[in-house]
């Protein structure tokens, strides 16, 4: 019952009285499903608390995969069987089994090594046929392709993606408010779409804002729940907080489980409270004070992901890079550890204040680590160099602030883009789709796609989540090539060969390419 003393220590260091109000149920045990079906439902708690739940992967630099999973009780020892064959899987690596306060989970991490270079391995993870479980065949994953494979590829690329209320993004709405964009009675939402497109791209990466589970609190006041829910006590923070996060990473699951899921920071990660709320029915204003400490700081994100830090000399799940064929990718936070002189938006005094989370370095750490990685790319084995981060800055939205767009990111990282030639940079926290002139310093280059110096852009935040999508200006911005702000969509990158680089945005609806574009680059 350790879960429990920690949720008791939490809600203690807590106090207050919102933390009385919304942790007073907690303490009522979670009921399991019983699996009789051998069908995990999303977001409920399995019978057999020791049954693999929400795996996922990640590149552990080109010869290694670190194998993730949730558990509802701490594996004393969990483990990967392996193997080149689904009958002789003669290898076996051992990790970590971790928690943190107001976590219903143990995230359980084994990083393999020692693999080959785009190799195919058939894999299992401690229990994942355990009596009473939902029943789970042998997973595989295929490891990162050798530095240099001129070989074409693709990609995915997500940013700004969640859940609406329980079933992820869906047709309904709160009665007292909610998404401005719903689906149609027959369109496929983000999870979706990537599921039914699956063997169009060998990985996936997610540039920030992963699974909205902070929006529980106005989902309920908007009464996504159900008209019992105005206040958002139905449960309690703590649960409803980990029930959509679980229940997202459940969903992924089809997805991750076989393909590596390369993950950056945003600032969703950062809190429970999406960034304040005000329930305009009761004229209730919740901030972060109803946060416990398990969904402040990046504590969720911390703790979920292992990311190739430790092989690029990055820093834990919010800076660093890999290589993958042709390409060099470069993942940075935008939310903290800024240059000194630079104010973070999630940092101390920024605009998303209330939490002051970070610093994750030293001063000027990620900054340092920016350049010394770009200046140690060998363009004769990977010419192209791709980096994601959360927040833009060339964006044409209404009502644009602060908040949208990150100039002090600009100022931090673009000067390095452009010293270093880096090809194409993606970018999401605004809820649409961008496509950019190649440009620097708000100058564009006049070759266009065609050879251009300055780096291309594209913001990309459409993946879609409870609020739906935000309004772009009617009069786009001169660096605006092509924008949409009524679909929801995610991005498919191609890479063909050293010199050519196609992207297309791909409605998820119904898996329509609404915006296609190659770039040229002598390299």
């Amino acid at each position: 019952m350790l879960q429990w003393t920690l949720v008791a220590a939490a809600v203690a260091f807590l106090g207050g009285v919102n933390a009385q109000i919304y942790l007073s149920n907690y303490s009522t045990p979670f009921s399991c499903l019983a699996e009789s079906t051998g069908v995990h439902v999303p977001g409920t708690v399995p019978c057999n608390p020791v049954e693999p739940l929400q795996q996922h992967l990640a590149f552990a630099g080109p010869t290694g995969m670190t194998v993730s999973w949730n558990t509802h009780s701490q594996l004393d020892n969990p483990q990967v069987l392996y193997g080149e064959s689904p009958t002789a899987l003669t290898n076996v690596a051992y990790g970590t089994s971790t928690t943190y306060p107001s976590s219903r989970v143990w995230d359980n991490h084994v990083k393999i090594t020692g693999l080959k270079p785009n190799t195919q391995y058939w894999y299992r993870v401690s229990n994942q046929n355990c009596p009473g479980c939902a029943y789970r065949t042998t997973d595989t994953f295929t490891t990162a392709r050798e530095t240099g494979d001129e070989t074409p590829f693709t990609i995915a690329v997500v940013i700004d993606l969640g859940l609406m209320g329980a079933d992820g993004l869906s047709t309904k709405v709160g009665p007292y408010g909610g998404a401005a964009n719903p689906l149609g009675p027959n369109d496929l939402n983000t999870i979706q779409s990537l599921i039914e497109n699956k063997d169009t791209y060998e990985f996936i990466a997610h540039f920030g804002d992963i699974a909205y589970s902070d929006y529980f609190i106005k989902e309920s006041w908007e009464g996504y729940f159900g008209n019992n829910s105005l206040i958002p006590n139905m449960t309690s923070v703590v649960e409803g907080y980990n029930v959509l996060l679980e229940q997202y990473y459940d969903q992924m699951t089809t997805l991750t489980s076989s393909k590596a899921y390369m993950v950056g920071p945003g600032n969703h990660e950062a809190n429970c409270d999406n960034g304040g709320t005000t329930d305009k029915i009761h004229n209730i204003t919740y901030t972060t004070s109803i946060c416990v400490p398990g969904q402040l700081n990046f504590t969720g994100y911390i703790n979920h992901f292992r990311m190739p830090s430790e092989e690029s000399g990055g820093v834990g799940n919010f800076w660093y890079s890999f290589n993958y064929g042709l390409a060099h990718f470069i993942v940075l936070n935008t939310e903290t550890d800024l240059p000194v002189g630079l104010v973070s938006p999630d940092g101390v005094g920024g605009v998303d204040t209330g939490a002051d989370n970070g610093p994750f370095g030293y001063p000027n750490e990620q900054y340092d680590w920016f350049e010394k990685d770009l200046a140690s790319v060998d363009r004769d084995k990977t010419p192209w160099i791709v980096v994601g981060l959360h927040r833009p800055w060339y964006i044409g939205i209404q009502n644009d602030s602060s908040a949208d767009v990150c100039l002090q990111c600009q100022q931090a990282f673009e000067p390095l883009m452009i010293k270093y030639g880096v090809d194409l940079y993606m970018q999401g926290h605004v809820h649409a789709y961008e496509r950019n002139a190649p440009i620097a310093n708000y100058s564009l280059d006049p070759n266009g796609l065609n050879n251009p110096s300055a780096p291309w852009n594209i913001v990309n935040g459409a993946a879609g989540h409870y609020d739906g999508l935000d309004t772009l200006e009617s009069s786009l911005p001169y660096w605006s090539v092509n924008a949409f702000d009524t679909a929801y969509g995610w991005s498919r990158l191609t890479f063909h060969n050293r010199t050519h680089l196609t992207h297309e945005f791909v409605a998820s609806a119904n898996g329509t390419v609404l915006d296609s574009a190659t770039l040229y680059k002598a390299h």
